[in-house]
């Protein structure tokens, strides 16, 4: 669907904004090939270098793959505002609204911004990430655990395109936060053990008191989910699949539980059961929720958690998109909500896939969550 719908786009870019501009024939055509081309390429290399959820080419390639799949698809919603807005000057009867708008001039123009916006958001998105620092009032926390500092690192996303320097620049700005607890909330990896094992060898390196955990995310199954859950095992991470954790400091603690993901339902793999996963915490007990997709609030809420930590959105990519992403997700695309008794906190994450390298106004975040106690009522 996401690829039919960029080939309309493409098309669309080809008819409305490359056909009326002031230049030769030929350099239309070849504009409208490369255009076309831009939007298949997730196709064309999957075809024979790696897949498309891990295309194996250099990262400075999918660079420019993604700069110019971005520059079509930017350049098709400048175009459509336009022709909206020509119809609007149409109904209103504005001649020389309608005149400007439909100049070839001005089709020129919305080409150059969507070439350069895209190239504003490949850089965006391949950055090391900034710091985002939230407080989050967890109910039933002990007092004593008041000020309890935890980590959440997600969509990592190791590939050619993100690669092992990078994913070292991330650990580092990690451990200079001393953090309580690291979490990690899936879609650590995409390619084959083989193909990533220097990529992620980094993560060897995270460590905090209270240990570092994992779950899993949709891109851990699209290669190699088995291999890639004794990597992560050997790398001292621990996994939480349908299972918890109970963090305690003296006499205080909470628990932290993680599910699996539903695209286990297609490998063979456990489906996410929350109810398994928080079986036999004591009664009482807070509860943190490692969840990669935002959709499982509901089911965390009702289950008892008090927080869920989740990905998966990746902040919806670009302002604007978001709302569509957002719908996808059952109303969830970033930040801190409300769901029932639970609170619920969506990362836009640290990385993202190397087929849709961008990034506009919806930042990368490295995020650190300082857990607060209710406070006592006098």
């Amino acid at each position: 669907m996401f690829q039919v719908a960029a080939l309309v786009f493409a098309l669309y870019v080809a008819w409305r904004l490359i056909k009326p501009l002031s230049i030769k024939p030929w350099i239309k055509w070849l504009l409208s090939a490369l255009a076309i081309a831009a939007t298949l390429h997730h196709y064309t290399v999957a075809l024979f270098w790696g897949t498309r959820a891990s295309p194996e080419i250099p990262g400075a390639l999918i660079m420019v793959l993604g700069w110019a799949f971005g520059a079509v698809l930017l350049a098709a919603c400048f175009t459509l505002i336009a022709d909206l807005a020509g119809l609007l000057m149409r109904v209103l009867y504005r001649p020389a609204g309608l005149v400007l708008l439909r100049s070839p001039a001005l089709r020129g123009v919305l080409g150059l911004a969507a070439i350069s916006l895209s190239a504003l958001g490949v850089w965006q998105a391949v950055k090391v990430p900034a710091v985002k620092s939230i407080e989050v009032q967890l109910k039933g926390l002990p007092a004593s655990l008041d000020g309890f500092k935890l980590v959440q690192l997600t969509d990592l996303h190791a590939s050619r395109l993100l690669q092992g320097p990078w994913i070292q620049a991330i650990v580092d700005k990690t451990q200079a936060l001393n953090p309580d607890l690291i979490v990690i909330t899936g879609d650590l990896v995409d390619g084959t053990v083989s193909a990533r094992r220097d990529d992620v060898a980094p993560l060897q390196s995270l460590s905090a008191p209270n240990g570092v955990y994992v779950i899993a995310g949709n891109h851990e199954y699209y290669t190699q989910y088995q291999p890639w859950i004794e990597h992560f095992k050997s790398l001292g991470l621990e996994l939480l699949l349908n299972e918890h954790s109970i963090i305690q400091q003296g006499d205080a603690a909470f628990a932290l539980a993680g599910i699996t993901d539903k695209s286990a339902a297609a490998h063979g793999q456990p489906l996410p059961d929350v109810r398994a996963a928080i079986a036999g915490i004591p009664e009482g007990m807070p509860i943190i929720m490692l969840a990669h997709r935002p959709d499982t609030a509901s089911a965390s809420a009702t289950a008892g958690a008090a927080l869920q930590l989740s990905g998966h959105t990746h902040g919806g990519h670009i302002v604007g998109m978001h709302k569509i992403v957002q719908m996808a997700n059952d109303g969830y695309v970033g930040g801190l909500y409300q769901v029932g008794d639970m609170q619920l906190y969506v990362s836009y994450g640290a990385g993202l896939w190397a087929g849709f390298p961008l990034r506009l106004g919806r930042a990368s975040e490295i995020t650190q969550i300082t857990l607060r106690a209710p406070k006592a009522h006098p």
